[in-house]
């Protein structure tokens, strides 16, 4: 399989379960990754198994009783795992954000062309993975995630590091006037969605549009560009620029490597983004 390059400073590295992506400027503060289709989780028909979260708790180097995960529900409720709390076997909270200051903890959330963020904090290594899709950045979860890990940790925003993932880009994510009436009633402003939405998608020479995908405007359609719009909210949230990472991999271009709900429908796996705090927080 040949790996498309992903922007600077993401890098492929091998594991037993299949290439993974790493940001190496949030690596330098808390372990991490990104994985991809070939893992057993990008199987359909195992998503939801034991053996296919295992394989993700084993490459994060924790036994799987210690990997944290929600059932997300596409809003911006945040779940929160603190030092020397215990788990609850009794089931995941709906949440799309986890926030953590345990080293002894895996945070994970998964996805299929929604942005998958990872966020650390370089002072005292506080961690957050996030889940958003066009609903939850429209319900503002990246400045949700860089509140709550201010509220509950006291992290603040220029110490941290964010990570955006590979999700669907503009090169494919066509749209309906609803989603973007739905960012206009959630507050976005004119200049915003200017910047997100185009009447035409932009594909790039590693990023390809879908084949049949129509490459001319329509009326009442739009294509979204969820990668500037996470980049925004993030900065809008106090992150500083050079701190804001974004893959800029689009999981419905790469069908070998990626799991793309809007590329395969009922039958698309799913992808993990884990993290782990990196030191004991206070």
């Amino acid at each position: 399989m040949i790996l498309p390059p992903p922007h600077s400073p993401f890098q492929w590295v091998n594991r037993v379960q299949g290439p993974a992506l790493v940001c190496l400027a949030l690596e330098e503060i808390a372990p991490h990754l990104m994985t991809t289709r070939p893992w057993r989780l990008g199987a359909r028909s195992a998503n939801d198994s034991a053996d296919t979260w295992a394989d993700v708790a084993e490459a994060m180097q924790v036994a799987r009783a210690a990997l944290s995960r929600v059932h997300q529900v596409h809003g911006r409720t945040v779940a929160v795992r603190r030092y020397d709390e215990r788990i609850d076997d009794r089931g995941q909270p709906d949440a799309d954000i986890i926030i953590s200051n345990d080293p002894a903890t895996v945070v994970a959330i998964q996805s299929a062309d929604c942005v998958p963020l990872l966020i650390a904090d370089q002072r005292t290594g506080n961690v957050a993975a996030a889940h958003a899709g066009w609903r939850g950045l429209a319900a503002k979860v990246p400045a949700a995630t860089v509140e709550a890990l201010a509220a509950e940790f006291g992290s603040r925003p220029e110490h941290l590091v964010a990570a955006v993932g590979p999700s669907i880009g503009p090169c494919c994510y066509g749209v309906g006037v609803d989603v973007l009436d739905h960012f206009r009633a959630m507050g976005a402003s004119k200049a915003a969605v200017a910047r997100w939405f185009r009447d035409r998608p932009r594909p790039t020479a590693f990023n390809p549009s879908m084949p049949g995908l129509p490459q001319s405007s329509r009326a009442g359609h739009w294509y979204f560009d969820p990668w500037m719009a996470t980049r925004d909210a993030l900065e809008t949230a106090g992150i500083p620029s050079q701190h804001i990472h974004v893959a800029m991999l689009c999981t419905a271009s790469h069908a070998d490597l990626f799991c793309s709900y809007r590329r395969d429908g009922q039958q698309a796996g799913r992808m993990a983004a884990a993290i782990r705090c990196a030191l004991l927080c206070p």
